[in-house]
């Protein structure tokens, strides 16, 4: 454990007390005053970010105004102790979180594929995709190891966007291999010109592991629109 980390939890006692209602509230009249206030205003951004705000704010003050004074009821070996016990008590509740959401998010997922492989618009290939034809192209079929130009709309199955090449108004070009699997799968059998709706379930996606930004949840199924608008040589 850092000495950041630790010094953040003593530091963290002026912004709780302030958030707890506390009445007195520092004047910022000095450099070091300003300076104080904006490490202490990092410190507790980086504590609401992290879920860590609950804890006891007498104890908290107690802690730094004992450490300023030397007079610590704890050694600095016990300290790192006490905080790194509990950040890995926090870190095992956060997974234990993550990997009971996943199990829902697959759930719904596959739940979600059976009641849409039903429709007669949707086409579900040996690998579990699902597609709908939006257009069809005319064009030639992209190779895995080509480079191709597209243009795409992604959403989870409750609807919500997660990215938009068409939102940002600028196709992405990029080799079909470089691709997750449901989409190395579609681009192979859409001619150039072809717009598909696609239906990815989490094993052709991202799987169990959650997309970087956190956007996607992990075992999340895919909904994508997908444009083949170019295969670039």
């Amino acid at each position: 454990m850092t000495t950041r980390i630790i010094t953040a939890f003593f530091a963290t006692a002026v912004i709780a007390s302030c958030s707890n209602g506390q009445k007195d509230r520092a004047i910022l009249s000095t450099e070091i005053d300003s300076v104080s206030y904006a490490i202490g205003a990092d410190i507790g951004g980086n504590f609401k970010r992290n879920k860590l705000e609950n804890v006891n704010v007498l104890a908290l003050s107690n802690g730094m105004r004992d450490a300023l004074d030397s007079n610590a009821l704890m050694s600095e070996e016990q300290v790192q102790q006490v905080v790194q016990a509990y950040m890995m008590k926090l870190q095992a509740e956060k997974m234990k979180a993550e990997q009971a959401q996943g199990e829902e998010n697959r759930i719904a997922g596959e739940k979600f594929l059976a009641e849409n492989g039903k429709r007669k618009e949707v086409t579900t290939t040996g690998s579990g995709l699902q597609y709908e034809v939006i257009k069809m192209g005319t064009g030639a079929k992209p190779k895995l190891e080509e480079q191709v130009k597209v243009h795409y709309h992604g959403t989870l199955i409750n609807g919500t966007m997660f990215d938009s090449s068409v939102e940002r108004g600028k196709p992405i070009e990029y080799p079909v291999n470089g691709f997750v699997q449901g989409w190395q799968e579609a681009l192979q059998m859409m001619p150039v010109g072809s717009k598909w709706k696609i239906y990815v379930p989490s094993e052709l996606g991202y799987g169990s592991q959650a997309a970087p930004g956190g956007k996607i949840p992990a075992n999340s199924t895919l909904v994508f629109e997908l444009e083949l608008l170019e295969i670039l040589k």
